[in-house]
C-alpha cells in the first residue's frame, strides 16, 4: 500500500470523487467484500553485553526476547470472530539477536504479523500485547494496513453480485480476501465507500515463479467490469 498512502497523503486530488471502489485484486473473478488488516509490530529487548566466558556479568537480551515470544502461544486477543473473516491471527516471522557468537547479546528483536477484524482498533491491539508481555521488551510499530469491510446487502454490492453471477452463471458466495490490498489505504481516505475486491487472477499464484492469469478469465473480467460501469451510469 505504501503507493496508495504516499497519494492520499501528498496528492489527494489525484483520487477525484467517487461512490464506490472496485479493488482489482487477484479473486479468479469472485466479488470479495473486505479483507482482514496488517498489523506489525516489533518486539525489542534490551540486554547488556558481556564476553561469553564471563556470561554472568552480561544480561542476554535473546533470552529475554525468546521468553516474551514464547508466551504469546498463550496470547487470546479475546473478540468474536468475524462472520465471514473469522479469528484474528499472529505470527512470529522472524527474530534476531546478538553481535557474534562469543558475546552476550546486548539487543534482540522479534517480529509479529497480526491479521485484524474490522472490530479492532490497532492501537488498542499493539497495546493489549505489550500488557501481555509486559516491561521486558518494548513492543512498537513497523507498519500496519487497516481491515476493509462493506456490508454484503449493501445496494451498490448487491449490483456488483449480479453482474458477476450474470457473466459467471453462478451466484456469488459472500467472502473476503486473506490478503490485504490497497483498499486499506484509499477506502478510508475515501469516506469509507462501498468496495469490492475483484479481479481475474488466481490469488493462489500470487507472487509465484511463472504466476501467470488465463485469457478467458481476463475477457470474463473485462465483461463484468463493462456490466458495472453500465449499471453505474445509468443510476
Amino acid at each position: 500500500c505504501t503507493g496508495a498512502h504516499h497519494i492520499v497523503a501528498t496528492a489527494r486530488g489525484l483520487l477525484g470523487q467517487a461512490g464506490a471502489l472496485v479493488v482489482a485484486e487477484p479473486t479468479s473473478n469472485r466479488p470479495l467484500v473486505g479483507h482482514k488488516g496488517a498489523l506489525r509490530l516489533k518486539v525489542t529487548a534490551e540486554g547488556v553485553t558481556a564476553h561469553a566466558s564471563m556470561p554472568e556479568q552480561g544480561v542476554n537480551a535473546v533470552i529475554k526476547g525468546a521468553r516474551a515470544v514464547a508466551r504469546l502461544d498463550d496470547f487470546d486477543f479475546n473478540v468474536a470472530r468475524h462472520p465471514v473473516m473469522g479469528a484474528p491471527t499472529l505470527n512470529v516471522g522472524w527474530m534476531h539477536g546478538g553481535m557474534n557468537i562469543n558475546s552476550v547479546p546486548d539487543r534482540a528483536e522479534a517480529g509479529l504479523d497480526i491479521r485484524t477484524i474490522p472490530s479492532q482498533r490497532h492501537g488498542e491491539v499493539q497495546a493489549q500485547v505489550a500488557r501481555f508481555l509486559g516491561e521486558d521488551v518494548v513492543v512498537s510499530l513497523l507498519d500496519e494496513a487497516v481491515p476493509v469491510w462493506t456490508e454484503p446487502d449493501h445496494a451498490w454490492m448487491g449490483r456488483v453480485f449480479e453482474a458477476v453471477e450474470a457473466v459467471s452463471g453462478r451466484r456469488p458466495a459472500v467472502e473476503a480476501a486473506p490478503y490485504f490490498t490497497d483498499a486499506s489505504a484509499l477506502t478510508p481516505a475515501m469516506g469509507g465507500l462501498p468496495t469490492v475486491i475483484l479481479g481475474p487472477g488466481p490469488a493462489a499464484l500470487a507472487h509465484q515463479t511463472d504466476e501467470y492469469c488465463e485469457i478467458a478469465a481476463i475477457e470474463t473480467a473485462k465483461e463484468i467490469n463493462r456490466r458495472l460501469i453500465d449499471d453505474w451510469c445509468r443510476a
